[in-house]
């Protein structure tokens, strides 16, 4: 059945983008189009096309979201918390979301009680990743069936090109600084730097470039 949970569509030219491999994440990086991703949603389950929209706004890694609670949205941000180094600590970082974001995570923590989780599978269980998995897996195969060429979905994209897909659109659409993409999704700026080298430089120099036009005292 297809899902009613609604999709931005973003910049037209944004799947010309360059995709970010995540620097502690296995899955291929997939970069999936505004259009690509709204059509997965629609052609996922109900429970899938929330999560997955929760991905798309967020930027999380699943299994973060996954376990997010009620009381880890404080009405403007998100805690989201992942286990990273060796020996792995619990690291923890808050999300700020836009309006879009606020008014969807507004609506996942209506009624709940704090301990309880934003996402849950159909049958009101927490998500697992092989539950994730196959959901993608379902929803690509229903896309491509009757998606049009240059739309259809690769067959590698995964849960996790959201999460590309949304950290490319942060640095190459709206322009924001490689350090504030890497504090608020949870990877390092030693990876960001490193496949997005020329579009730092390119917004140094702008920066720069602005600095001369300021007016002086």
């Amino acid at each position: 059945m297809p899902a009613t949970v609604a999709s931005s569509t973003g910049n037209p030219a944004a799947w010309r983008l360059e995709t970010l491999p995540d620097d502690d994440e296995s899955e291929t990086a997939v970069f999936l189009s505004p259009a690509q991703r709204k059509g997965l949603i629609d052609s996922a389950s109900p429970a899938a096309a929330t999560f997955l929209r929760g991905l798309e706004v967020s930027g999380a890694r699943p299994k973060e979201l996954a376990e997010a609670t009620a009381a880890d949205f404080d009405g403007t941000r998100l805690k989201l918390s992942h286990r990273k180094g060796r020996p792995p600590k619990l690291r923890s970082r808050y999300v700020v979301l836009d309006e879009e974001g606020v008014a969807f995570f507004k609506s996942q923590a209506h009624g709940k009680g704090p301990a309880d989780r934003l996402f849950a599978t159909g049958d009101g269980r927490p998500w697992r990743r092989d539950q994730w998995a196959h959901e993608v897996r379902t929803a690509v195969s229903a896309h491509n069936e009757s998606a049009k060429r240059e739309l259809r979905v690769a067959r590698g994209a995964s849960a996790y090109s959201f999460r590309h897909a949304r950290i490319s659109e942060l640095l190459q659409v709206y322009g924001i600084d490689p350090l504030t993409v890497a504090a608020q999704t949870g990877t390092s700026l030693r990876m960001i730097e490193r496949t997005y080298f020329k579009f730092i430089r390119s917004a140094m120099l702008e920066k720069l470039a602005s600095l001369k036009t300021m007016p002086t005292e």
